[in-house]
């Protein structure tokens, strides 16, 4: 992938990105890097593509910060500070974060604090730790000084204490690795509490803003493979074909019910109060929306979960492919009883979601905590490379 600033003048504001924008979806870009901010490119995706926000990852920074050479300009001045590796990420990680949040603070002031938001994770290391997880929500808050940045901290068990409490002290905080109804509610319950406790001490609810990040593509390829299974081991044709039948549609189906849920939640009378108070919703926000199987359409997991109040976090690629050949309509909330069914039937095939889910929520915070580790290592050997020489 290249990065390159594009000229635009007079940039018409159509198109399937643009149309997410009208329907209520906003589009976030789940990358950054500090070529993208050097070069103009986020600048410009900002002003042709409809891009609203970016989100960030270990995995993110990872692929960066230790398979690039963007950084490498600065890594000399670090070297010479003689901080360790993960002072000089977190410096690298901060900067970045801080520029882009610039880029789109005026979109955070032209919606009045509803979007515009740059998020930065805590440790992945931290997951099962709430109180380490909250105090460094609360040091990243306060190193990156904006008020559209967001900190995401995983939406696990011993998570849920630390953003209640991030978002009491006035934290944005971006829920993530969400895979599950359940996780979703216990995530909008936490948000609720942490609101009406602030409203108790006759905070400002104005300008707390977070997402609830609920994964989806990592849904469908764990189901699909039980379902593979299944239909290998199919004794009739007829068993094989309703089996295959369901492939590709457990993803689609869990966020649909999710968000008729936070419906429900946010539409009822004990968010009502909150909401004449200034409060906002906790939006949705769609992530892991690439498609990993090739026999889907590389799209889909835009085209189906588009309605108002909800983000989706999209790769490059895929904002570049909804860009040139998306389909924007509302379909989130689009046929509920056949999400119902497509989860019932998967139920009665004995695929197990909430044990699918909860493997995936462990494994998401496994998936971060090795390319972390990995990026601090590419960091400590840069800037061992770079103090030699010099």
């Amino acid at each position: 992938m290249t990065d390159t600033l594009h000229p635009a003048a007079n940039v018409a504001k159509d198109g399937p990105l643009w149309d997410l924008t009208a329907l209520g979806q906003s589009v976030w870009l789940d990358y950054i890097r500090k070529g993208i901010l050097d070069n103009g490119e986020l600048e410009r995706m900002i002003r042709e593509d409809a891009v609203r926000g970016i989100t960030s990852n270990p995995a993110i920074f990872e692929q960066a910060i230790g398979r690039s050479d963007d950084y490498d300009d600065v890594l000399p001045k670090l070297a010479a500070s003689g901080i360790d590796a993960s002072a000089a990420y977190e410096q690298l990680a901060i900067d970045d974060i801080q520029r882009a949040a610039d880029l789109f603070r005026d979109i955070y002031e032209e919606s009045d604090g509803a979007d515009g938001y740059v998020s930065l994770e805590v440790s992945p290391e931290l997951a099962s730790d709430s109180k380490g997880s909250l105090e460094e929500a609360r040091r990243l808050w306060k190193a990156v000084g904006r008020p559209n940045v967001m900190i995401k901290i995983p939406g696990t068990a011993e998570g849920l204490p630390a953003i209640e409490e991030a978002l009491f002290d006035g934290i944005n905080v971006n829920v993530t690795l969400l895979f599950s109804l359940t996780s979703h509610e216990a995530v909008m319950e936490r948000y609720l509490r942490a609101l009406e406790r602030r409203s108790e001490k006759g905070l400002p609810l104005s300008r707390i803003a977070s997402v609830a990040s609920f994964f989806i593509s990592r849904v469908d390829t764990a189901v699909d493979a039980i379902l593979d299974q299944k239909a290998a081991a199919a004794g009739s044709a007829e068993e094989r074909s309703r089996i295959e039948l369901l492939l590709g549609k457990a993803a689609i189906a869990n966020a649909k019910i999710s968000y008729h849920r936070f419906s429900e939640i946010f539409g009822g009378s004990r968010f009502g109060s909150l909401r004449g108070k200034g409060a906002q919703v906790q939006r949705p926000l769609w992530a892991s929306t690439s498609t990993k199987n090739p026999a889907y359409r590389d799209v889909i997991y835009v085209e189906e979960l588009i309605g108002p109040d909800t983000v989706n976090t999209m790769p490059l690629p895929t904002v570049q492919a909804f860009g040139d050949h998306g389909v924007a309509h509302r379909s989130i909330d689009e046929d509920l009883d056949g999400a119902r069914k497509t989860l019932s039937d998967l139920a009665d095939l004995g695929v197990d979601l909430d044990a699918v889910t909860r493997h995936l929520q462990k494994d998401g915070v496994d998936k971060f905590v090795v390319p972390f580790r990995d990026m601090l290592k590419s960091v400590e050997q840069k800037l061992a490379q770079v103090g030699s020489a010099a």
